[in-house]
């Protein structure tokens, strides 16, 4: 492994590099997390899910951290304090989703703010999957104003296909142009506010904590991951992750998700780890 300095704060994408290939947590990677927490250097999961999918990560590693959700959308402090918030007002949101019924019905949208995730239909064959994965109950309601009001909402997760997940990348991306759209992964993208990124979560949490980014780690696998990944001083993709953002980021873990990647990564990097 190349030569590394100090790193006072680690982030963390969670599915495709510390969640197992079903997205759920790998129970062996915990005692490394928790003792480079418990030495005093933050641990933080950066994630495109919401406050309550993150929950059971929590419970398994066994320490209470930040979270950023919504991929850098809604920033919370360990204790629940909220620190950033940008949502997309319900009006745009509505409008989007009836331009996709109309170009694309095939695409399935799910609405997320806060803590909260709204379906049309949790008999969606898309919505038990996705619940499965993230082991959390979605909310039946047909009502997005009526769930979100003035508040708004953080984030559409677009679910279809692979080939429908390409198409609606782009033509939302043309569509819309003030609004943030990204894949998760080859079959979900993301749409939140303009701006939206996990490099902004990062600055916040290096801001909260008094850590200079270039002191800052970050892991990830997806399209999602690779503005943290640059904004930090080191960036890490996954083995498994897209080429596109392994060659973007450069450097590279020497294991996958499944091979604990994170952790024994963090076990060479700092003392603290092993």
């Amino acid at each position: 492994m190349d030569a590394v300095g100090r790193v006072d704060i680690v982030f963390s994408d969670i599915d495709g590099t510390i969640a197992a290939d079903d997205h759920h947590p790998i129970p062996e990677s915990a005692p490394t997390l928790r003792r480079v927490h418990a030495s005093g250097v933050p641990v933080c999961l950066v994630t495109a899910r919401s406050p309550t999918c993150v929950e059971p990560f929590r419970r398994a590693l066994g320490f209470v951290g930040p979270i950023a959700c919504y991929s850098g959308a809604y920033v919370l402090d360990a204790d629940g304090t909220e620190l950033l918030s940008r949502t997309m007002p319900v009006d745009v949101a509505l409008g989007l989703l009836g331009w996709l019924r109309s170009e694309l019905p095939g695409v399935l949208p799910m609405a997320y703010g806060f803590h909260d995730w709204v379906v049309e239909d949790r008999d969606d064959p898309r919505v038990r999957e996705e619940e499965r994965n993230v082991q959390t109950a979605s909310r039946e309601c047909r009502d997005l104003r009526g769930a979100f009001g003035e508040r708004g909402l953080h984030k559409l997760l677009l679910s279809g296909s692979s080939e429908q997940v390409g198409a609606a990348e782009r033509a939302v991306g043309e569509r819309f142009p003030e609004l943030t759209v990204v894949r998760s992964n080859d079959v979900l993208c993301e749409v939140m506010a303009g701006g939206v990124g996990k490099a902004e979560a990062v600055r916040v949490l290096c801001g909260r904590y008094g850590v200079d980014p270039a002191n800052a780690a970050a892991f990830g696998d997806g399209p999602n991951d690779l503005d943290m990944l640059l904004a930090v001083g080191h960036g890490y993709a996954m083995a498994n992750a897209e080429e596109g953002v392994r060659r973007a980021v450069g450097r590279v873990t020497r294991w996958t998700n499944m091979e604990l990647g994170v952790p024994r990564t963090l076990e060479e990097l700092l003392p603290a780890a092993r």
